[in-house]
C-alpha cells in the first residue's frame, strides 16, 4: 500500500481506539443505569456499534501489522503499483487519471484505482502509447494511456 493509504488507516485506527471505543463504552453505561436491559433500545444501539467498532479495530490492525508500504516516487517505468496513469477513452475521448493503489486504500471517486480491478489489471505492465482492452458490466472498453508518473 502508498505511504498515504497506510497514514489513513493508521489515523482511521488510533481514532477508533481513542475516541469511539472510549465513547461507545460511557454509552453502553448510561444506557445501563436507565434499568431493564431488555427493552432498552439505547443500551442495545450501542451494543451493536460497540461490536462494530471492535470488528473494524481487528481489521485495521490486521492491515496495519501485514501492510507493506511501497513509495511511488522511487519507482519508473511501465504501469505497475503506485503510477498515477492518465488514460483516454477511445470511444468518447474522456481523459481520466488514477493511482494504482491496494484494495484497502481504493477510492474511484477520488481516482485511486483498486489493483484488483480489471481496469488495473489490463494496464500493468504497460508504457505510455499503449492501449489496453478492458471488459466493463457496461461492455468491452479500448483505452490509450497517455502517461504514467510516479509521484
Amino acid at each position: 500500500m502508498t505511504r498515504a493509504g497506510f497514514t489513513a488507516l493508521d489515523d482511521e485506527l488510533k481514532t477508533l481506539k481513542t475516541v469511539e471505543r472510549p465513547a461507545v463504552i460511557r454509552a453502553i453505561a448510561e444506557a445501563r443505569e436507565h434499568g431493564d436491559l431488555s427493552e432498552n433500545a439505547e443500551y442495545h444501539a450501542a451494543r451493536e456499534k460497540q461490536s462494530f467498532i471492535e470488528g473494524r479495530i481487528k481489521e485495521l490492525e490486521a492491515l496495519v501489522s501485514l501492510a507493506d508500504v511501497i513509495d511511488p516516487s522511487k519507482l519508473s517505468g511501465s504501469v505497475k503499483f503506485g503510477a498515477t496513469v492518465t488514460i483516454v477513452d477511445e470511444d468518447t475521448d474522456e481523459e481520466k487519471t488514477y493511482q494504482i493503489v491496494g484494495e484497502a486504500e481504493a477510492d474511484i471517486e477520488r481516482g485511486l484505482l483498486n489493483i484488483r480491478s480489471p481496469l488495473a489489471r489490463a494496464l500493468i505492465g504497460k508504457d505510455e502509447g499503449d492501449s489496453v482492452e478492458v471488459k466493463t458490466p457496461g461492455g468491452q472498453k479500448s483505452y490509450e494511456i497517455l502517461s504514467v508518473r510516479y509521484i
